[in-house]
């Protein structure tokens, strides 16, 4: 990979700025601003410089809702480097009047890639490949993808991730105890205070303090995008609840298992081959069971697991409601317990993970439980999971929200994309297909069991 200049951050950014953008986005909506960029201080090459002047398709005005995006892009990318592997070689312009050099330095010292390198180079504008000077620049790139691309690909190992690296030391860090004498410890009993009284009001909270708010009980409610507060205060807190960003990406995700699921079973009609579904940690079962709603011909078979009595009960409720008895059975059973998938008579041809191993940071167990899925699912079935490589308020979570273990603190350790696939390849699966949702939170992915 190579980066040549990376808008990271744009210096109309400080942090004045944004909040203005922000507040008054907030009071009119989406609107435009012109770019401030002018064609000299973009390359000292005339003819390029005249080319920007007269494109068409260059478009003076922006949508604020794209520049906030952009920026928030940009910080997650600087945030998150550790967690890029590939060869990067970085470009930074010496003379660049659009982004800072700061946020640059800052991403290439996060970088997670074996293989780095970065060039300065004084008195180019922002778009370094198309400076004056700029054939020694591309020479360089050259050189570097030639170079990588003479080696063998090395891939970074990842299935021991839980014990090192850099998503194990950010989980460490939510999981330590913040004294209550200190400014952030009183503010953060703030928002459990506060959270607490909303409890009083809101039927969703209070859902969540007494199950979890990571409970089978709690995603049903989020699922189910329905306020259910008696009074007009508790449905207003209820309807702001269901729609912070975590519980919207929860839907989406949702929406993706649904589509992975059904192109799963689209290709095994296709061969011929019968449908029966396994689900090791389903919740309440919904999202399986409205996937298969307007699916015709039914499933074989349909068995949906869970460890919580509550949600074993709850999910059989719901495949009586829906009048799937005769196809879909729910059982209690314990999603890291290899043999109970594997000593099942029945052979499934899909498996679904969702939302379940997230919850956990041990790749021991992870790994026990596709160890199970694997020797469920012969060659050629499939496995949908999902995973969550990044989460805005991972510290808000870990501070103020509890878990559905005994009320502990909801502390969850991200794992990158490519520490999830390496687990699931690790099993015997090969990935194939891949969606995640708007805000980049939770990625749903299709996996074929390839033969032993």
């Amino acid at each position: 990979m190579v980066l040549a200049s990376p808008a990271f951050k744009i210096r109309l950014y400080v942090p004045f700025a944004l909040h203005a953008l922000r507040l008054l986005r907030a009071a009119t909506g989406n609107f435009f601003v012109n770019s401030y960029v002018k064609a000299r201080l973009l390359s000292h090459d005339p003819e390029r410089s005249a080319s920007y002047e007269r494109d068409p398709l260059i478009a003076r005005a922006i949508s604020v809702n794209i520049l906030l995006g952009l920026h928030a892009a940009a910080a997650r990318v600087v945030d998150d480097a550790a967690a890029i592997l590939v060869p990067t070689q970085l470009l930074i312009s010496g003379s660049d009047w659009v982004v800072h050099r700061q946020p640059q330095l800052k991403f290439f010292d996060r970088l997670g890639a074996p293989r780095k390198e970065k060039h300065f180079l004084e008195g180019f504008y922002h778009d370094t490949l198309g400076e004056l000077r700029r054939a020694p620049v591309i020479a360089k790139a050259r050189c570097f993808l030639l170079s990588c691309f003479a080696e063998e690909p090395k891939q970074c190992r990842l299935l021991d991730a839980d014990k090192e690296g850099f998503t194990k030391s950010e989980a460490d860090e939510l999981a330590r105890q913040i004294s209550p004498y200190t400014a952030i410890g009183l503010y953060w009993a703030a928002w459990r205070l506060a959270l607490k009284i909303g409890g009083w009001l809101s039927h969703g909270i209070r859902l969540g303090h007494e199950s979890g708010f990571d409970s089978g009980s709690t995603l049903d409610y989020v699922y189910c995008n329905r306020p259910q507060s008696r009074s007009f205060v508790g449905r207003t807190i209820d309807r702001a609840y269901l729609n912070v960003i975590g519980w919207r990406s929860i839907r989406q995700r949702k929406s993706h298992v649904e589509r992975l699921l059904l192109m799963a079973i689209a290709t095994l009609r296709g061969i011929g081959r019968p449908i029966h579904i396994l689900d090791v940690a389903a919740g309440h079962g919904r999202y399986v069971l409205d996937a298969l709603a307007g699916v015709s011909p039914a499933p074989e078979s349909i068995r949906l697991y869970d460890s919580s009595e509550v949600n074993v009960a709850r999910g059989a409720a719901l495949i009586a409601q829906r009048g799937l008895s005769s196809t879909a059975r729910f059982a209690l059973r314990d999603a890291f317990d290899a043999n109970s998938q594997a000593c099942d008579p029945s052979k499934a041809t899909i498996g679904i993970v969702s939302g379940f191993y997230e919850l956990f940071s041990d790749n021991d167990l992870v790994r026990r439980s596709l160890a199970g899925l694997a020797a469920a699912i012969p060659p050629g079935g499939f496995l949908v999971y999902t995973n969550q490589p990044w989460h805005p308020q991972l510290r808000f979570i870990a501070r103020v929200l509890t878990s559905h273990r005994n009320g502990q603190a909801w502390v969850m350790r991200r794992r990158t994309q490519a520490e999830m696939d390496q687990l699931v390849e690790a099993a015997g699966f090969d990935k194939i297909e891949q969606r995640i949702d708007d805000n980049g939170i939770f990625t749903v992915c299709l996996a074929r069991r390839r033969a032993a």
